[in-house]
């Protein structure tokens, strides 16, 4: 049996869409006009698939804090928090994270994958238990299989589930750490925190929130999903990323136990990987300051994704439960997601194909991503794409 043997499907996938001449996976951006437009495999489109929430990728105030950055820091740290790569600013954004949840500790990793990963595969270890949403990122699926902790999936946003599973450890229950996210990546549903927060007390168990897709998007300040349904006191742990609503890269662990000061020097992600550059933590320290000085910018995020969300429905497309910044049309035929992929591209809207095994289920995504950037007949524009391929194809949810 050859090594290679095993990427075999995704040799036969590669080779069957270049057959029919479909680039889905890893477009090209060659140009970007604004956060909203750009060309894109030598296409003028739409960007409709970016996770740029707040449009703050060409933010001018962003933008001065990096340059002014590479200008007196350089452009890398050339080494590892641990030895030459904590700057000040890592910890003055260490310090602003920590204020802006309303708690007293805050790590800042190079990555949000690293931060998520890194997390789920140490605050659990060997003899330990994890129970994790069935459709949680495949971040916290690679860290909680490193973790050596025994691991429970329950049923996607399932308190009385995640109850039972609980119930069944008995004692053990106490010192489980549950792992949710606030919005989901892919059908862009929301968490049900607030049961699942009522679960975690009554077992005493930890709970972790992932707020990847859900900060600066939700809650009064901005905070998440966490702080819109009023059980921040619950979580234990909230990890997320910059490379959403912050428009730059990196990750973030927050928290209110005196213990994640140690915890840092025993996270691998952070312990052995080069630290973030000065302009991105230049450029996330303005962003943050923007999510707390503009909230208007949520109202524009939300008035576009309720606009596309209910444009896309009625339609009778297969969208999420509920509106959200994330707006995935599910597409049970694969070679039809592809088509119609392909038909937005050329009509000017780029957005992400997810298929199986990245899609959460057996069925295909068409991905859309809201940003707050966009105006109304940018969206619309998106919307009428889409009304194109339904009166031409008709979609076929039945394969």
């Amino acid at each position: 049996m050859s090594l290679f043997d095993k990427f075999q499907p995704m040799i036969d996938m590669r080779a069957e869409l270049a057959e029919i001449g479909v680039m889905p996976f890893g477009p090209v951006t060659e140009k970007l006009f604004s956060a909203t437009e750009g060309i894109v495999n030598g296409k003028h489109v739409i960007l409709a698939g970016t996770n740029n929430y707040l449009g703050l990728t060409f933010n001018p105030d962003c933008i001065s804090a990096a340059q002014q950055a590479v200008a007196e820091q350089g452009t890398g740290t050339t080494g590892s928090r641990m030895a030459n790569g904590t700057f000040s600013d890592h910890l003055l954004l260490e310090q602003e994270l920590a204020d802006f949840f309303g708690v007293n500790h805050a790590i800042v990793f190079s990555t949000g994958y690293a931060a998520t990963m890194g997390m789920s595969a140490t605050l659990a270890g060997p003899g330990d238990v994890i129970l994790l949403d069935a459709d949680s990122h495949a971040s916290i699926y690679d860290g909680v299989m490193l973790s050596g902790a025994e691991v429970i999936r329950f049923r996607h946003n399932d308190p009385a589930d995640l109850d039972k599973r609980l119930r069944r450890l008995g004692e053990r229950a106490k010192e489980a750490l549950v792992i949710v996210e606030g919005i989901y990546s892919m059908g862009g549903d929301q968490s049900p925190l607030a049961e699942i927060a009522a679960v975690k007390r009554k077992y005493g168990c930890y709970l972790m929130v992932d707020e990847a897709h859900s900060l600066g998007m939700i809650g009064e300040n901005g905070r998440g999903v966490a702080e819109s349904e009023g059980v921040e006191a619950d979580v234990d742990f909230i990890i997320g990323t910059f490379s959403k609503s912050l428009g730059a890269i990196g990750g973030y662990c927050v928290s209110n136990h005196p213990e994640l000061e140690a915890i840092r020097f025993t996270v691998r992600s952070y312990i052995f990987t080069a630290s973030s550059s000065p302009a991105v933590i230049a450029s996330s320290r303005a962003a943050l300051r923007i999510i707390k000085q503009q909230p208007e910018l949520r109202t524009r995020l939300w008035d576009n994704a309720n606009q596309l969300y209910d444009g896309l429905k009625a339609l009778g497309l297969k969208v999420g439960p509920q509106a959200s910044p994330v707006v995935a049309v599910t597409i049970e035929d694969r070679a039809q997601a592809i088509s119609w992929w392909t038909q937005l591209f050329d009509l000017g809207v780029y957005v992400n194909l997810v298929v199986p095994p990245a899609s959460p289920s057996v069925h295909s995504l068409l991905r859309c991503s809201v940003s707050a950037a966009y105006s109304s007949e940018q969206v619309e524009k998106i919307i009428s794409a889409f009304t194109t391929l339904v009166n031409t194809t008709p979609v076929n949810n039945a394969g």
